[in-house]
């Protein structure tokens, strides 16, 4: 099973990425996870000038590719201001500009979240719950850890608390049995 992790941040801290990446241990040793960090994907702000004098930038196009690839999604995003990151927001742009494809392909994903407040992320959840679909998102489920400071060991790089750790394992288990069923 091929697991493409996201982080919805260009941070170099985020919390996001660090969320995802621990989703992303808990495939097991089968699993070939890759952690995509958004940083090698800066392009342009979107701009229709822009894509009509030089198209779409490689760098949407190589995210595409490993989307394309994957056999599970992961899916972290920061919230700013109750949605998206400009970072996330641009290479969503640029990638659902690329001709006859949808960005996100059908592939089951895990939509997650977090922040350092009680809300854990869930205006960036319902956006994007709402907005993927029309993109090919097919999102199996959603997480929301609140509190990250709180609720996330940073030196053991893992979630403290054990109730959403649980819950997080039962919905990692879903979208594993659903790829799974997929590939027989």
């Amino acid at each position: 099973m091929k697991v493409l992790a996201i982080a919805g941040s260009n941070s170099d801290v985020s919390m996001n990425k660090q969320l995802v990446t621990y989703a992303s241990t808990m495939f097991g040793e089968n699993a070939a996870v890759e952690v995509v960090d958004l940083n090698p994907f800066e392009m342009p702000i979107y701009k229709h000038e822009r894509e009509l004098a030089g198209g779409v930038p490689q760098e949407a196009k190589d995210l595409a590719e490993k989307i394309d690839n994957a056999d599970v999604l992961l899916v972290s995003l920061s919230e700013h201001n109750g949605t998206y990151s400009t970072a996330f927001k641009n290479v969503f742009d640029w990638v659902s500009r690329i001709k006859d494809r949808t960005v996100w392909n059908e592939i089951p994903m895990l939509l997650m979240a977090t922040a350092p407040g009680a809300r854990g992320g869930a205006g960036v959840l319902e956006a994007a719950s709402k907005r993927f679909p029309f993109h090919g998102g097919n999102i199996v489920d959603t997480f929301s850890l609140p509190f990250f400071n709180d609720n996330f060991d940073k030196a053991a790089q893992k979630i403290s608390n054990e109730e959403k750790d649980s819950e997080l394992k039962e919905k990692i288990n879903k979208i594993a049995a659903i790829e799974t069923i997929l590939e027989k």
